[in-house]
Parts: structure tokens; C-alpha cells; sequence
């Protein structure tokens, strides 16, 4: 290996060519494995790098991986933040530490997130995940170095649909104004993205004469040749020139398997261990590997976590967990269905546009036109490029068009948060914004893509409408609303992975009026032992207290009523806030006066809804001089992280058991 021992400056052994395609085929290997133990990742994106991978930390950049914060190592940073399993095998093959440990991989508590943290793992340069931030990182990385007269150079791992992104184009403007020769940036060019290939999603060619119009050195190579790969990093590392360094390298997306290579739906699939077996046939590797122990490391993991996390849970007289008995059995389904379902059905109407942003089929919007060739014309993916799309959808509905515009709600409700308070909210423009994959739940893709600051962002804006549903076939009534009820700004909020189906298609549902749920009693199904009304014709019942929530942790919520009957006798008023903005202040200061407790509960960060609902309270002039016990139960000021969904509604005390135990505790004080 070319890595640098920092104390003496020797250089390592220098591989050969064939020794370093040689390591490139293991990394695949190594790569394939952890993504198996994940059950989750991106297979297609970290497979066409490898090669380049095995060039750059092998031989090309000096580092050490005995002293990782050596200050005159090269620094890569890695802008395409969803490849981080290549990065984690990079640094093993490296031997920043033993190769078994990246089947962690994407597991609650491990330093190997789905998308990279730096302050988890040495080597990792800077925390990514948000497409387009990474580029302009490294511009400040590279414009340190000439300021400390560093000799380090920086490179940029970056993807090609990535470069959808303007901030992209900013970070290349500035490098060559400031003739940053310090810096290069490594383009993966393998023409896919999750909606296709980047050709048709939104055009990038001719990429390499754009780089040239900006002041950079160009080289486009075959990013799978070994020589041609290897001369072009040392060329770049070289760099004499006054100008920055692109490497377009071409690749094929999912590289040595041939089940994987150019297909769209492997971007972001993980094998499952049929298929690994198949993986590692392909590329000579069976028998090098001891997938026993790599399966082991990962499970005894696991078992470590769940033992962590029951350690932590508040415990009963019974499990109460869902459908653990032989009684109140639930459906699950994830809400974001109900999205694609009401797309599907009222997508007729001439006015609806839809515009989706590079993951339409996760986020379900696609369902506007797959079963409706003839939508198709109303239908425009604008790809990687949330900040262009939502003013897209501005001048649509400037022209009395009726746009949906969609994607993660990370992405959706803050990359472009000036779009939306500017364009959208101060126009007062009628445009629907779709936040997907709301709270921790969204699971092992990390911190970066699990949205839990949406409600303070989209709350706090003038003219703006949210709405939070508690579940799939309550999201489909409220996208109905909005489309057609509600003219104006408007935001809604769903998760994406199954949840629990609480309400019916028959079930009251007037947008901006909260509803009640109210435990009547153990039924085969949860659903049944439930009656649901509209908040205002709700009759006093004297209930112990009121719990306030909104999105699927309602239904945590409506689990927690269940919890306090049965253990402590308690009777407990559910309040399903689906309309967070308006606020039903109304069904609010009722359960105040009436159960003289409140317990706000969301998958958000606390106080996304617990300070509206507090606020309803404290500004009554009617509950002035009256007890009102009062707490929130939310996200507890930090980020989200890499786990399986349901441990980390548990690790962030989200779940019902935490719900009961707290409100018992609120309710000690009266």
C-alpha cells in the first residue's frame, strides 16, 4: 500500500497494477457482504467505484491509517454520501480497522451509518448524505490548505446525478475562481439514478465541456481501467496547472455482477444471501471469505442492541408490543400509500401536475401516472433538484395549474426553505408539498434522511397549511383535501415504513378539526376496540387525561390508552391532530379544561407540535388559575441515526410503553 507513516514520511509498499485489480475485486466482495448483513444499502453506486477506490486509498492518496488525523494527509471527501459502504470497505482494506467490522453496517449504534458521520469514524472526512453539500466542503477544505501552505491535496467523491443539484455548479464556479489545483473532484459517471437514467431525468451532457466553460482541467477516462485510472489520480495528485482537477470516470452501475449491472433497481437494494452467494461465484471470490464469522459479528451485534434497548423500555404487566398476542391484532401499511392511492384516483383533474425529485417510486407520487399513460404529459422529474422543483411549482401555479411537488421531507422541507418562504408562502402560491419519510422510523439510512424538524420549518411560515395523518388512509383523505379543498401553501407529512392502521375509510374527517379516539375495551382487532369522533362532537367522558399527537404516532398513542387501562385502571382521551396548521385549538382547550392533563407525542423533535398545543393552553384566558398538568414527548434535541425501524422508535423513547410510563409519571403530580 501507498500509505505514508506519518512519524518517518516512509511510503508503504507500492502495489502493482494487477495487485490493485486484484484488491478491487475483493472490495467488491467485502463490499456485497456488509451490505447483505446491513439488509439494506446501495448496491449499483458502490460497486462502479471500486475500482477507482482501490486506486486512490491504495496506492494514489497518502494517508495513515495509524494516525488518521495526520495533517498533511490528503483528504477525501465523499459529496455522494449514500456510497458510504465503499467508504467504510476503502478504509478496512486500508486498515483503519478489522474487515468484519463493516457488517455493522447501518445497525443502531455502530459508527458505520447509512450515510457517513465523521465524528463516528476515523477516516471519514465529513458527514454527508444530502446530495451537493460535499463539493463545496471541499472547497473550503482546499482553500484552507493554501492558506496554511499545506501540501495535502483533496479529493471529491462525487456521483453524476448529484450534479442535478445548482449548489454543485456554485462549488465548481468558486474552485476555479480561486484556482484551487489542490482540489479534484471524481465524477461517477455509470448514467443511472433511481429514476432512471440521468439522460432522461434530467440531462447532464456534455458534462465534461461544462467543467472546461468553468475553469477546470478535464479528463474523462474508463473508470474501470486499472492504468488509465491510476496515471490520471497521479496526474491530477500532481496537479501543476493554476486551474482545479475534474475526473469523469465512466462506469457501470453495479460492476462485476451480472444481475446487477445498468439495472435502475439496484441503486439502492442490498443482496440478501442467495444472491451473495451468486456475487461472490461471479467474482471468483467463494471460499475467501469466512461468511460465518461476518454473519456472526452482525448478529451477535444485533443481539447486543435488542438486549440494550429492552434494558431501557419501561416494562408492564404484559407485552404489549403490536400484534404480540392473541388480541388486538393491527394491519400495517405505510402512509406513504396513501399518497400514491389518491394520486391514482383524483389525478384526473386537467389541473394536477406532478413533479417528482429522483426517488418518485419510494415516495409513491409515481402512482399519478403508472396506471395512466395518458398523465404522463403532466407528469416532470426534475431529479436531483429540490430547490428548481419547488419553483417550478410556483410558476405552474402562477398559471392555475394544481402542482404536487415531492420527496423526502429532509429534502423537501428545508434544502429549499427559501423557495417555500419566498416563492410559495409570500406569493401565496396553491402548491402541494410533499414531505416523505417524516421521523426516526424512515431507519437505516441515517441522520441525514430522517426528517424531524419539518413542523418548526412549515408551521412557522405565513400562509402555509400542514397536515400530518395518522395513517395511509388517513393520508389519502388529506391529500384529497389539499388538492381540493385547500387553496394555498400547503405541506404534508407521512412516514415510510408500514405502520399501523388505526382509523377506516368510513371514519369522520374534516380537515383542520382534530378527531378522538377512545379505548372501549380488549377486541380481537385494535381498530375495533376503538371508537372514533370529530373532537367537536366528542361528549365529555372525564378522562384521566388527554394524549395529543399527530402522524403514525397516533397510533403509538391510542397503544399507551390501551396500556393505562389495563395496568392502572386509567381512562385516557387520544386527540388526532392530522391538521397540525390549522390547529384545532378548540378540541385542544376542551381536553384541557375537561381531563385537566395534557401529553403531547410526536416523531419529531419535541415541541414541533407540543409548543403549538402548549401555546393553545397558556394563551386561554379560561385556564387561567387552573391546574393543567402538561408535558411533551418527542425527539430529545439531537439527530436520528442508522438502525432498524422499529429499535429506534424504541431508542427514542417514541413507543407507547414510553407514552404510559410518562403519563403515569404526569399524572403522579396531581
Amino acid at each position: 500500500m501507498n500509505h505514508v507513516n506519518s512519524q518517518t514520511t516512509s511510503i508503504g509498499a507500492n502495489m502493482t497494477i494487477d495487485q490493485l485489480k486484484e484488491r478491487a475485486n475483493y472490495m467488491r466482495g467485502l463490499n456485497l457482504i456488509s451490505l447483505c448483513c446491513a439488509g439494506s444499502g446501495h448496491s449499483g453506486g458502490t460497486l462502479s467505484m471500486m475500482d477507482i477506490l482501490a486506486a486512490l486509498y491504495l496506492k494514489v492518496a497518502r494517508h495513515d491509517p495509524t494516525n488518521p488525523g495526520w495533517e498533511e494527509r490528503d483528504r477525501i471527501l465523499w459529496s455522494a454520501g449514500h456510497k458510504a459502504p465503499a467508504l467504510y470497505v476503502s478504509l478496512a482494506v486500508s486498515g483503519y480497522y478489522p474487515e468484519e467490522e463493516v457488517a455493522k453496517l447501518r445497525a443502531l449504534g455502530s459508527p458505520f451509518q447509512g450515510h457517513p458521520h465523521w465524528r463516528e469514524l476515523a477516516g471519514v472526512e465529513i458527514s454527508s448524505g444530502s446530495l451537493g453539500q460535499g463539493f463545496s466542503v471541499a472547497v473550503g477544505v482546499a482553500l484552507a490548505a493554501k492558506l496554511d501552505k499545506k501540501d495535502y491535496h483533496v479529493f471529491v467523491i462525487s456521483s453524476d446525478g448529484e450534479h442535478q443539484e445548482g449548489s454543485m455548479w456554485e462549488a465548481a464556479m468558486a474552485a476555479a475562481n480561486f484556482k484551487l489545483n489542490n482540489l479534484t473532484i471524481i465524477l461517477d459517471r455509470n448514467h443511472l439514478q433511481i429514476d432512471g437514467p440521468t439522460e432522461q431525468v434530467m440531462r447532464l451532457e456534455p458534462l465534461a465541456d461544462k467543467y472546461r466553460a468553468f475553469g477546470w482541467e478535464v479528463r474523462e477516462i474508463d473508470g474501470h481501467k486499472m492504468e488509465q485510472i491510476v496515471a490520471t489520480l497521479e496526474e491530477a495528485r500532481d496537479n501543476r496547472t493554476d486551474k482545479p482537477f475534474c475526473i469523469i470516470a465512466n462506469t457501470i452501475k453495479g460492476k462485476g455482477i451480472s444481475f446487477m449491472e445498468n439495472v435502475v433497481g439496484w441503486h439502492g437494494k442490498s443482496p440478501d444471501k442467495e444472491e451473495l452467494d451468486r456475487c461472490l461465484t461471479e467474482l471468483n471470490l467463494t471460499g475467501v471469505f469466512d461468511l460465518k464469522r461476518f454473519f456472526a459479528v452482525a448478529g451477535d451485534y444485533q443481539t447486543t442492541v435488542e438486549k440494550r434497548l429492552d434494558a431501557k423500555m419501561p416494562h408492564f404487566k404484559r407485552n404489549y408490543w403490536w400484534n404480540s398476542g392473541d388480541m388486538m391484532k393491527v394491519k400495517m401499511d405505510p402512509t406513504r400509500m396513501g399518497l400514491g392511492r389518491a394520486l391514482d384516483e383524483y389525478g384526473d383533474d386537467e389541473r394536477i401536475v406532478c413533479i417528482g425529485a429522483d426517488i418518485s417510486d419510494s415516495i409513491t407520487i409515481s402512482d399519478f401516472y403508472k396506471k395512466h399513460p395518458e398523465r404522463k404529459n403532466r407528469w416532470y422529474s426534475v431529479g436531483v433538484a429540490e430547490q428548481g422543483g419547488t419553483t417550478i411549482a410556483v410558476g405552474l401555479a402562477k398559471e392555475g395549474k394544481i402542482p404536487v411537488f415531492g420527496t423526502y421531507g429532509v429534502f423537501s422541507s428545508a434544502r429549499n426553505l427559501d423557495q417555500i418562504r419566498v416563492s410559495v408562502c409570500y406569493g401565496n402560491f396553491n402548491v402541494l408539498i410533499v414531505g416523505a419519510h417524516g421521523g426516526v422510523s424512515v431507519g437505516p439510512d441515517g441522520a441525514t434522511h430522517q426528517e424531524l424538524e419539518a413542523l418548526f420549518q412549515m408551521c412557522g411560515l405565513p400562509n402555509m397549511t400542514v397536515s400530518a395523518p395518522c395513517d395511509a388512509i388517513e393520508v389519502k383523505k388529506a391529500t384529497r383535501a389539499l388538492l381540493f379543498d385547500i387553496v394555498g401553501p400547503k405541506y404534508i407529512r407521512f412516514a415510510r415504513e408500514a405502520t399501523p392502521i388505526i382509523t377506516r375509510p368510513e371514519t369522520p374527517f374534516v380537515y383542520g378539526k382534530g378527531n378522538i379516539h377512545r379505548f372501549r375495551g380488549e377486541k380481537e382487532d385494535f381498530l375495533d376496540a376503538f371508537d372514533i369522533y370529530l373532537a367537536e362532537q366528542y361528549p365529555d367522558e372525564h378522562e384521566d387525561l388527554t394524549l395529543v399527537a399527530c402522524g403514525p404516532e397516533t397510533a403509538e398513542a391510542c397503544r399507551a390508552a390501551w396500556i393505562l387501562r389495563q395496568d392502572y385502571g386509567l381512562e385516557t382521551r387520544v386527540l388526532n391532530l392530522h391538521t397540525v396548521k390549522p390547529l384545532d385549538r378548540a378540541a385542544i382547550i376542551r381536553a384541557a379544561r375537561e381531563t385537566g392533563a395534557i401529553l403531547t407525542c410526536e416523531e419529531h423533535q419535541v415541541g414541533g407540535l407540543g409548543n403549538w398545543v402548549a401555546s393553545s393552553v397558556l394563551g386561554t384566558p379560561e385556564l387561567a388559575g387552573k391546574k393543567i398538568l402538561f408535558d411533551m414527548l418527542g425527539v430529545a434535541d439531537r439527530f436520528g441515526e442508522s438502525g432498524k425501524s422499529w429499535q429506534l422508535i424504541k431508542e427514542f423513547g417514541l413507543s407507547a410503553e414510553h407514552i404510559a410510563a410518562r403519563a403515569k409519571k404526569l399524572l403522579e403530580d396531581r
